[in-house]
């Protein structure tokens, strides 16, 4: 039996400093408060301009959520980072959704239910990251906000049901559900409880 002593242990130093993901889609077309509005994949009624490429801020959202999920901390560079950040915080509401649907229809009408629910926009009381996030400067731009929110959420939930679940099963895959638990920035859409 070999006994090692307490005073040994392997030092390591190495000290990386890793950073978030950020968005690729610089100069947006058009920007709600200091969010940008990008075009989307979707055939979801909504302001977004239609995109004809096979990767949209969506796909980029969920592409690197599971990277970005780890980080309390997230420092802006562009507009298009405001929009992937309330796509990131979407995601996980998906996930948690997921987490009580035995299959992928369930998942569908789980995702249908909180992609027409009225989430808080910037400047409202309930929005967790009022602080990130300038309020519509008008009545006609905060419609434009709360209708893109809602076309980003629904064409989200849609895709997060394909991603997740498992054609074989039916079932959630736990590559995706080992995140439902997670927060990211520590902020969630939801109000405690929900």
């Amino acid at each position: 039996m070999v006994l090692i002593s307490r005073r040994y242990r392997p030092i390591c130093n190495v000290s990386r400093k890793f950073a978030a993901y950020h968005s690729q889609f610089q100069n947006p077309p058009q920007v709600l408060g200091n969010m940008a509005l990008l075009p989307l994949r979707t055939s979801y009624k909504g302001p977004a301009p239609r995109d004809t490429s096979d990767f949209d801020i969506i796909d980029e959202a969920i592409y690197y959520f599971k990277a970005n999920i780890f980080f309390r901390n997230y420092e802006i560079k562009s507009e298009a980072d405001r929009t992937l950040i309330y796509i990131t915080l979407f995601i996980s509401e998906c996930l948690k959704k997921f987490q009580k649907c035995q299959s992928k229809n369930q998942g569908q009408k789980e995702m249908y239910t909180i992609g027409i629910y009225n989430y808080p926009i910037p400047g409202e009381k309930g929005f967790p990251l009022n602080a990130m996030f300038a309020k519509p400067s008008g009545r006609s731009e905060e419609d434009n906000m709360r209708a893109y929110l809602q076309q980003i959420r629904q064409e989200t939930g849609l895709r997060m049901c394909e991603k997740v679940f498992e054609q074989a099963s039916d079932k959630p895959s736990k590559w995706w559900m080992c995140f439902s638990k997670r927060k990211f920035l520590d902020k969630s859409l939801s109000a405690p409880g929900q």
